[in-house]
């Protein structure tokens, strides 16, 4: 296994860059709260993208044509499995009734702190394979109980209530029970408390932490330069926003796309537990990733599952007879 081509410079370089890129993003771009429209997120969905392949292609003409598919591939997995976080970001701005001028505000901030914490993930796995060699086929076997999991739980629901997280700072923390604006503290009576926008940004972070113990190994599955790594990760998650206001609107209509996820699981789990023994090249690895996840979205489209009718027969959709959710203020079940 050949060095990491991540040189001090270069990490320091593309650590500077990427947060250049954040400061213009919020400070220049974003800096009055606005519901983010369909034309304006597709926009930034594609400037993250070319961004990603120019980086990609400039691996490639420094380093080769093996590290730059590595980046490509470990790109498509982060991205693929980023769509399991937009599902859990639009049941917490649901539940929690975050206005839709205030969530790019919660996703800036909540993308700022997974970058800080993938940091320290990816060093540790890195740090943890070259000292614990058998510590490969630990993440291997992890990798495969989770592919099976998620294969086998597609449809589980989300309980945002449950979150321990949640459940922490709303015994601990001060709190009021609306918004005001997108502001994450306010001072009251020269008191200062948090806002619900702030247990929304705590329940993103605890929940990217919990994705990032799947997605980082399946990474480390397909190259062990933390530098790639970590550039694959970062370029996923900095156009997380941009997707997620994107296709939230029809994520639903995607209803096999966690088959794809699944079976992506357990492909990179089983190349890296077999990684002693038999090496799949790059290139292939890249095929069967690009062909699983590109075939449970066509197969998503094409074959829609049949809504669930009643015992009766008629034909008719079920409806959930439970009334619509109160907004935060109004529920006592919702209050801090």
């Amino acid at each position: 296994m050949a060095g990491s081509i991540g040189t001090p410079v270069l990490w320091a370089g593309f650590t500077v860059f990427v947060l250049a890129m954040l400061a213009l993003d919020l400070g220049v771009f974003h800096r009055k709260a606005h519901a983010i429209g369909t034309r304006e997120a597709l926009g930034w969905s594609v400037f993250w993208i070319a961004l990603a392949l120019v980086f990609n292609l400039g691996v490639v003409y420094w380093f080769g044509r093996e590290r730059g598919l590595e980046f490509l591939t470990g790109y498509l997995i982060e991205k693929a499995l980023s769509v399991d976080n937009i599902f859990v970001f639009l049941v917490l701005f649901s539940y929690f009734s975050v206005p839709a001028e205030y969530r790019h505000r919660v996703l800036f901030w909540g993308i700022l702190g997974a970058i800080v914490f993938r940091a320290i993930f990816i060093l540790a796995g890195a740090a943890l394979l070259k000292a614990f060699h058998w510590a490969i086929y630990l993440f291997g076997g992890l990798l495969i109980l989770t592919g099976i999991k998620v294969l086998r739980s597609g449809g589980e629901e989300i309980h945002p209530e449950r979150n321990p997280v949640l459940r922490l700072v709303r015994r601990y923390v001060p709190l009021v029970p609306s918004y005001h604006g997108q502001r994450f503290f306010v001072r009251l009576s020269g008191k200062l408390f948090a806002t619900p926008l702030l247990l929304v940004l705590v329940v993103v972070e605890a929940t990217d932490i919990v994705f990032a113990v799947d997605s980082i190994p399946a990474v480390f599955a397909v190259t062990r330069d933390p530098f790639i790594v970590y550039t694959s990760n970062i370029f996923a998650i900095l156009g997380l926003r941009a997707l997620f206001f994107l296709i939230a609107g029809v994520l639903g209509r995607f209803a096999y796309l966690h088959f794809g996820l699944g079976f992506v699981l357990v492909f990179v789990g089983v190349k890296m537990a077999v990684s002693d023994f038999v090496r799949i090249p790059i290139g292939i690895s890249l095929a069967v990733v690009a062909l699983l996840i590109g075939s449970s979205i066509v197969a998503s489209l094409l074959f829609p599952p049949r809504p669930a009718v009643p015992a009766g027969g008629r034909g008719e959709v079920a409806v959930d007879p439970a009334p619509p959710e109160a907004p935060l203020q109004a529920g006592p079940d919702r209050l801090p």
